[in-house]
């Protein structure tokens, strides 16, 4: 992550809480394509045809076909899939990188996640320098104290149901998120949504898509040490699937502001992720699969209104090592970074790298929990999180991915 006040050197998080930096672990050979890709409307307005071009029908062999649209898609972008599966995808050259809001695509490798992919993921820190941040602006309350991250009872699916990791390709390497199934509108209890950090998904300003994104449910469910996971299974660390990103939307202020570092853009840091089973699911959807999808509260109460907030995350910068789930629970204070930009939460946590995207959970006045927040930045030194207040711009890029799907 980074963190917020100007006295600390930060780290971004793609894969956790201090912008936390992203995850970085060692790259797989890549199997073959069996699924679909998709582009994802920058704008928020469904396709002409009302479409989603994410959708892909199931074939006699349990394969998922890639549909007309979709590869014409992906040759508008230059994107060949053939060359794509055999290793294309890691060029990240600056021409080949998309970045547009629009530009979202994503297709599927089947079998790419593999254990030892999912397991080695580590955090790269990135610093900032004091200068690059500035705390100081709006209304900050006292930096709190650290909250030792607890670590949550497996099994996770019992415990954290809604809770997982976000996998993802970027130039450093493959990565790791945090993130949460949320309800969706258009499916009532039948969702297909989760929401992570913009910077899990996108790069900011000086970057673009990244690739192979795809969500794995209560991960490490039975809660193994890193020793015990060397030889599980798929089917031990992924119970409930490795479900693939076929939609996916960030902010505009995060594509146009945000960096590896500091900052800039964290009060608009979250994405919405429409996603799909990699080997198909019965019908099931990923709330139907993980029994439970949280609301989102776009109105959360001001500050000295919250009385708990509770952070969930796989931190996996030291002193974690990415397998086990953790949470902070504290009465959240007030980050400013710059003074126009929304006020953030701030919680003392000492959750690292790898947290970055988790779901930041408050009970509400009629006793049941809703998301308001997502796990976004914190110092280099760990202590404390900060994340964004979800306001009509977050409810914006989530109305408008769960529009793309409705209907389907």
């Amino acid at each position: 992550m980074r963190s917020i006040r100007p006295s600390f050197t930060v780290r971004r998080g793609r894969g956790t809480s201090r912008r936390t930096s992203p995850v970085l672990a060692t790259v797989a050979l890549v199997s073959a394509l069996t699924l679909t890709a998709t582009a994802c409307n920058g704008d928020g307005d469904a396709d002409a045809d009302g479409k989603p071009t994410a959708s892909a029908t199931a074939a006699g062999d349990g394969k998922i076909q890639i549909p007309d649209d979709i590869k014409n898609k992906l040759k508008e972008h230059g994107i060949d899939i053939d060359k794509w599966k055999n290793g294309a995808w890691k060029n990240w050259n600056r021409d080949d990188w998309l970045r547009e809001a629009n530009d979202f695509i994503n297709p599927i490798i089947k079998g790419l996640w593999d254990p030892g992919r999912m397991r080695d993921a580590n955090d790269p820190d990135k610093g900032v320098d004091d200068n690059d941040i500035s705390g100081d602006q709006g209304v900050t309350d006292p930096t709190p104290a650290p909250v030792k991250a607890q670590a949550v009872k497996a099994p996770y699916h019992t415990n954290a149901a809604t809770s997982g990791k976000l996998l993802f390709d970027s130039p450093e390497g493959h990565m790791v998120c945090s993130a949460t199934v949320v309800e969706d509108p258009a499916h009532p209890g039948k969702s297909n949504l989760i929401w992570t950090a913009g910077h899990c998904v996108h790069a900011g300003k000086n970057g673009g898509w990244y690739r192979n994104i795809a969500f794995v449910p209560s991960y490490n469910n039975a809660g193994k040490s890193l020793d015990q996971l060397q030889d599980a299974t798929r089917e031990e660390i992924a119970p409930y699937g490795v479900w693939w990103a076929d939609a996916a939307k960030t902010s505009q202020q995060w594509i146009d502001q945000g960096g590896e570092t500091g900052g800039n853009g964290a009060s608009y840091d979250f994405s919405v992720i429409h996603v799909t089973p990699e080997q198909g699911n019965g019908g099931k959807s990923l709330e139907e699969t993980v029994g439970g999808a949280l609301p989102v509260n776009f109105d959360a109460p001001a500050v000295p209104k919250v009385q708990s907030i509770t952070a969930t995350g796989y931190p996996a910068a030291p002193p974690f090592d990415g397998q086990l789930a953790y949470q902070c629970q504290d009465k959240p204070g007030r980050l400013s970074i710059n003074k126009p930009d929304p006020t953030m939460y701030r919680i003392g946590c000492t959750m690292t790298g790898g947290s970055s995207g988790g779901g930041w959970v408050e009970t509400g006045s009629d006793g049941k929990p809703a998301l308001v927040s997502n796990t976004s930045i914190g110092p280099v030194s760990s202590g404390w999180l900060a994340g964004p207040r979800l306001g009509d711009v977050a409810k914006g890029v989530y109305e408008s991915v769960s529009k793309k799907f409705a209907g389907q």
